[in-house]
């Protein structure tokens, strides 16, 4: 979950359906990305993230959406790209009664630690690319641990 989805969290949406194909294990999950605002409800994603992922030989029709009180009650995981995301997801969460997902940061589980998948909203091409290598690696590790 990102603040707009349209960069971050779509980007990781694609990777991660991508590697649980690879895995052959689509049917034991369900994937999906939303925001944590309103403001680009129904866009496609940016661009350049559509343009990364081609390079990368992955295709998305994701459309933005809003984070919903389902979302909390239906998902085991919501991984975020940042605290802010973070932090305003766990302020929703507290509203939703039974909460059964985890709310943590993708960064989390990224190898090189780097923690804060940043919004390469106003970077280059190159900050697209970080990202995407950022959210392989990490959903590669979310994917490797058991759950």
């Amino acid at each position: 979950v990102s603040l707009g989805n349209i960069c971050r969290s779509p980007i990781a949406e694609a990777v991660f359906r991508k590697l649980v194909a690879d895995e052959k294990v689509e049917n034991k999950w369900m994937t999906d990305s939303a925001a944590v605002s309103d403001w680009n409800v129904g866009r496609y994603p940016d661009a350049r993230a559509l343009s990364c992922l081609r390079n990368h030989g992955i295709e998305t029709a994701h459309k933005a959406r809003q984070v919903t009180k389902d979302d909390f009650q239906t998902f085991d995981y919501i991984l975020c790209m940042d605290e802010s995301n973070l932090r305003d997801l766990k302020r929703k969460s507290n509203q939703v009664n039974d909460c059964k997902a985890k709310i943590e940061l993708l960064g989390s589980y990224d190898p090189q630690k780097q923690l804060i998948i940043e919004d390469p909203y106003y970077g280059s091409e190159k900050d697209f690319e970080t990202v995407y290598e950022q959210c392989v690696r990490c959903c590669k590790a979310f994917l490797e641990k058991p759950h």
